[in-house]
């Protein structure tokens, strides 16, 4: 089966500084999920949204190919041009990122920035758009899709907000989600509802999803694949059960032994007289 995405040999520097990612290769295939595992400041997000282009402007991708085959035919997504990209971003490649006050505008309702995705992509009209994004908002379990429509992302909690991205990254069904720590300002609850939805969503249409964690539970929950990361390098890559249950490079040991580590329970406080 073709991958429908291969990075290989991607290297991303700033400047003529080394480079902060470097020779990293993987593949995902239609319906999997591959998750990108590593301490802040590995690389991961960093090689997630130049499969988007979407990295700062001082950075720049120096080598490698990022091919795509979400479409009538495989493309190296680095060399379309920037109406090329408009065309994937939001429509065929979507992207849930950490924070959702970062990427929805407080300024405009929920309702009509999930709607200009179809309006861009569609080229639907508006009656058609809101009536395809209220089902959307009742699909990832808003009670009141009409209500959250009409709302402003400030007027609604972070679980909420976080749904409400979901909606707006799903609504022109992808083939390909990333997912950027999607669940990191979340409760424990909501975390695992929020999860159990795209786990949901990735059943009912077979994309496949890209998870940025640093959860070994959510890996293990939800991943097929994992990709180590460190210092901008692939430390180990392999299954799941592979690399969780038998993990070879050092690294990913003391990973793993950090993320499991349960902290001594300190002294009972003596009663004061």
């Amino acid at each position: 089966m073709t991958p429908l995405l291969e990075v290989d040999g991607l290297t991303i520097g700033f400047g003529k500084a080394d480079p902060v990612v470097c020779d990293v290769s993987f593949s995902i295939r239609s319906g999997e999920t591959l998750a990108l595992v590593g301490e802040s400041g590995s690389g991961k997000t960093l090689t997630c949204r130049s499969i988007l282009r979407i990295l700062p402007a001082a950075a720049q991708i120096r080598s490698g190919r990022i091919v795509f085959a979400g479409g009538d035919a495989p493309v190296d997504m680095l060399s379309l041009r920037e109406p090329e990209m408009r065309q994937i971003r939001g429509d065929r490649i979507s992207m849930i990122f950490q924070e959702p006050m970062r990427s929805l505008s407080p300024l405009h309702r929920l309702g009509n920035q999930v709607a200009e995705v179809l309006r861009l992509h569609r080229s639907m009209g508006r009656s058609e758009a809101k009536r395809t994004v209220l089902q959307k908002f009742e699909r990832v379990g808003f009670m009141e899709p009409e209500r959250i429509w009409r709302s402003y992302p400030f007027e609604l909690s972070g679980g909420m907000r976080q749904r409400a991205m979901i909606a707006m990254a799903m609504v022109a069904k992808p083939k390909l989600l990333i997912a950027d720590e999607p669940t990191t300002a979340l409760d424990v609850t909501t975390q695992a509802q929020v999860l159990g939805l795209i786990k949901t969503l990735q059943a009912e249409t077979g994309m496949a999803v890209i998870l940025v964690t640093h959860d070994l539970g959510v890996v293990a929950n939800m991943a097929q694949h994992v990709v180590v990361m460190n210092g901008g390098r692939v430390m180990e890559s392999g299954s799941a059960p592979e690399v969780l249950g038998h993990p070879e490079h050092g690294y990913t040991r003391k990973l793993f032994a950090a993320a499991t580590m349960i902290p001594e329970v300190a002294a009972p406080a003596r009663e004061i007289p």
